[in-house]
């Protein structure tokens, strides 16, 4: 009898630890973070500060894989599957990019969206009252008042503006509607908007050198992710050529920007 109790009690001591351990990887969060450039930034910090204030905690009941595409747009795909293959209970992707990559990698994995630009046309989402599907979120909408109010600005701080240069990357969602409004501004305001295509880090480069040339006078550049991703290039390239620039997200004046018009992403 003795032999038995004692048998029953060494099994519920070792049951103890391994139910422990189960107890603990039930009660441990992995969140998937896909983002264009490595932190800490604004937004990597509010992220940690707004799940701390939740009760997760990093090192606690809480880990974040993070997947950073180093500034480079294509390499989305490819950490949005790395994440998938980790298994995590969450991805939160910032930009229409990063958002796409992640509803095509992971159709059964919740997404939520930071800073997406009108996701219904992007085709994101159904609607932004019936999102649908796995992906959930924030978004700012690119409206003619914002494009046509950041010109606007502009021209007040700049005295006798006549050529704007608009820096942009007509690939990304949201960026056409926006120069689409600014264009229009500029007829208004009898400004000559010269458009800069860049898709690539180089391009930035280019476009600088051409605006030189071109006698522009301000830049305006529309908010995107490869924008915001090379933003401090951007800024010290602005200031090299003492052209003033407005730009469409606040932290970018963090960086040394002039000025901006649009939502904080933090």
């Amino acid at each position: 009898m003795r032999r038995l109790i004692f048998i029953l009690i060494l099994g519920v001591l070792l049951a103890a630890p391994f139910a422990t351990d189960a107890e603990q990887r039930r009660t441990v969060s992995r969140i998937g973070v896909l983002t264009i450039v490595p932190g800490p930034t604004p937004r990597t910090e509010a992220l940690r500060r707004g799940l701390q204030e939740l009760g997760y905690v990093e090192g606690k009941n809480l880990v974040i894989h993070w997947q950073w595409a180093a500034g480079k747009i294509e390499k989305f795909p490819d950490l949005a599957a790395d994440l998938v293959r980790l298994n995590v209970d969450l991805i939160v992707a910032g930009g229409p990019p990063a958002i796409l990559a992640a509803k095509n990698a992971a159709a059964a994995i919740p997404i939520v969206m930071v800073a997406a630009a009108d996701p219904v046309r992007s085709g994101l989402v159904k609607s932004l009252a019936r999102p649908g599907g796995n992906i959930t979120g924030l978004s700012y909408e690119v409206t003619s008042e914002i494009g046509a109010k950041a010109l606007e600005l502009l021209s007040e701080t700049v005295s006798n503006l006549s050529i704007v240069g608009v820096l942009w990357n007509s690939a990304e969602p949201g960026a056409p509607p926006y120069y689409e409004a600014v264009s229009a501004g500029g007829s208004v305001l009898k400004i000559t908007i010269k458009p800069y295509d860049v898709r690539t880090t180089d391009g930035i480069e280019d476009a600088f050198a051409a605006m030189r040339t071109q006698q522009v006078r301000a830049i305006l550049v529309v908010p995107g992710l490869l924008t915001y991703a090379h933003r401090q290039r951007i800024v010290d390239l602005a200031v090299k050529s003492r052209l003033p620039a407005i730009f469409g997200f606040e932290e970018i004046t963090e960086a040394g920007g002039l000025m901006s018009y649009g939502p904080s992403l933090a």
